[in-house]
């Protein structure tokens, strides 16, 4: 019971902040405007290529009526849906998307009781005239680092395009080069004062093999003063594979050449079973990160990453985070990054929120942690990569990543399915033991097949490690080397409609062991076989919110690899099939 009541503390500081945080030119567009009840007003919509498909990644940006103040900048949703609250006023509203031209609206009148809804429609650029190419102001220094803060340098999220494609600040700055570092830069106090922040809440049910649970995740970004915001944001719910964690953050700027960013996160990992008796075992973690903008077209990385186990175990890990981002030109950017991993994951969700990105992740099973001497061990992996990113066309893009790991006692539960017996009294569980090294090289190619349908796929191959068959005799040397080779391909698409489908199918070899995955940073699901989300916009109903309702397979086929051996099949416990519906909610 005392090593219980070391998690109370820490929890009720985290919700204590969280509680007082969130209580303190010719256009081609149409409107509508819908009565609402919001205290302040709402401008939404959607964004549309010329043909009405939806763009998705469109930026939507608001500026004081005859300057180029910008008050508010969101971005619009994989269906092309855009959400804003502003104080009621005068604004022009200015629509852009990469490989279009933009398109802006003067003197839009916001009432507090209105809600206005709009409906974008973007012309294709001329050839030679995408708006990378255009970037008069790839260097400035303002946009440079708000970029950074948003996406790591040493992380692209989920595949997407890198380099100029996905620089929303890059985009706006295109269109008025005279002034882009007034339009795109750190805001304005007037943006300060506007801007309240947002709010996410999801709530789901999940089934992992025999155990079903509801879980809640959440997330909010609160402006702090002129130049920082503050997120919190936590995943709770009952049940054995539930998710309970509490992660806040608070991101601001040093001048104008730094982006600072310090993170906590509390997690419960579950029961660890020593002696025979259940304790809790959580872990707690720390990071500080500066991305620092050396000059122009140079940014570092200089962060330290902290964490210790809770309760059932002591053990922790300290490492620092180092990376290098250097753009050769407008459509070539070279990076090099020394990073740390300590909680392996097989997928994650990643949302936009404001400036900021918030990562939604399975909970680290408490069978995949490595025992020493009754006590567990935490994750000590680390990674050292190299890689070179080029915009081919305004279209596509090509990734090269050479990549150095280094595992020290990772732990791989493992599921014993004898020959001899198919009771279940004959199925048994064991934790092997990963340490070692591991190299290789990645190729990832990103195309843009039109404004409804998107394609990726990647190549992997190197030395790694696989399950050795002296396991279950020795699961301290589970595992010896092998080379290996490993292919996904992704499609996604966006319709008219506001659906949106998101397709990865994963080859591997079957006793592949990856401690880090070849693609960390270009994938959300590590899962072998195929894996489909599927998102729905909703109905709103008349209230200043935006939902999706969300039906998620991951590892659909349920191939789990594994290693047949004269005794019987070892599968990993860690890529089970798990199916997960819900309902997200921004407001």
């Amino acid at each position: 019971m005392p090593k219980r009541n070391r998690f109370k503390f820490p929890i009720a500081l985290l919700t204590a902040l969280f509680a007082f945080v969130f209580l303190a030119n010719d256009t081609h567009a149409e409107v509508e405007v819908e009565n609402g009840g919001a205290k302040f007003g709402v401008i939404k919509g959607v964004v549309r290529d010329n043909s009405g498909d939806p763009i998705s990644n469109a930026t939507v940006a608001v500026f004081q009526l005859g300057t180029s103040n910008l008050l508010k900048q969101v971005t619009a949703t994989s269906s092309g849906k855009f959400f804003a609250k502003i104080l009621p006023g005068t604004y022009t509203i200015l629509a852009v998307a990469q490989g279009f031209n933009p398109v802006t609206l003067n003197k839009v009148t916001v009432g507090r009781s209105s809600e206005l809804v709009y409906g974008f429609k973007l012309e294709p650029s001329g050839r030679g005239n995408t708006l990378p190419e255009k970037r008069a102001d790839r260097n400035s220094s303002k946009w440079r680092i708000r970029a950074a803060s948003r996406r790591s340098i040493y992380q692209n999220s989920e595949g997407d395009l890198p380099v100029d494609v996905d620089s929303q600040e890059d985009q706006n700055a295109a269109l008025d080069p005279e002034n882009a570092e007034q339009q795109i830069g750190i805001a304005e106090d007037e943006e300060k004062r506007t801007r309240k922040g947002q709010t996410i809440v999801e709530t789901y049910v999940s089934n992992v093999g025999n155990d079903t649970y509801a879980a809640l995740n959440f997330a909010t970004v609160r402006p702090v003063g002129d130049n920082a915001q503050l997120m919190f944001a936590g995943q709770i719910g009952e049940g054995a594979n539930a998710p309970k964690r509490f992660e806040t953050s608070l991101s601001f700027n040093k001048g104008k050449n730094h982006r600072l960013n310090i993170k906590g996160s509390i997690a419960n990992l579950g029961n660890f079973q020593n002696n025979g008796q259940n304790e809790l075992l959580g872990q707690a973690s720390f990071q500080a990160l500066d991305q620092w903008k050396v000059r122009e077209g140079v940014i570092v990385v200089l962060g330290l990453d902290y964490s210790r186990f809770l309760g059932a175990g002591n053990d922790s890990s300290i490492s620092p985070r180092l990376g290098l981002q250097f753009d050769v030109d407008s459509k070539t950017r070279v990076r090099a990054a020394y990073t740390t991993q300590t909680e392996p994951r097989t997928w994650q969700r990643v949302i936009d929120l404001e400036n900021t990105q918030v990562l939604f992740r399975e909970p680290v099973a408490i069978e995949d942690i490595a025992v020493k001497d009754d006590k567990p061990l935490m994750n000590k992996n680390r990674r050292l990569e190299f890689g070179i990113e080029r915009i081919l066309d305004q279209r596509s893009s090509i990734e090269a990543n050479v990549f150095f790991d280094a595992v020290i006692g990772r732990g791989v539960g493992l599921t014993n399915l004898p020959f001899d017996g198919i009771g279940r009294d004959q199925i048994g569980d064991l934790v092997g033991s990963q340490h070692g090294k591991a190299e290789g090289v990645r190729v990832v190619y990103s195309r843009r097949l039109n404004g409804t349908f998107n394609a990726s796929a990647g190549y992997s191959f190197g030395n790694g490690q696989k399950l050795s068959e002296n396991v279950i005799s020795d699961p301290s040397n589970a595992f010896e080397k092998a080379i290996f080779q490993t292919f996904f391909g992704q499609v996604s698409a966006d319709f008219k409609s506001g659906t949106s489908v998101r397709t990865i199918y994963r080859l591997s070899p079957n006793a592949t062991v990856f401690a880090i995955d070849p693609f960390e940073g270009r994938l959300a699901i590590y899962d072998p076989g195929l894996s489909v989300m599927v998102t729905q916009d909703l109905p709103n109903w008349g209230l200043p919110i935006d939902a999706e309702a969300v039906l998620d397979a991951k590892n659909l086929l349920d191939i789990r690899n594994g290693l047949e051996m004269q005794e019987g099949t070892l599968l990993l416990n860690s890529q089970r099939r798990i199916f997960r519906g819900g309902i997200l909610v921004r407001f």
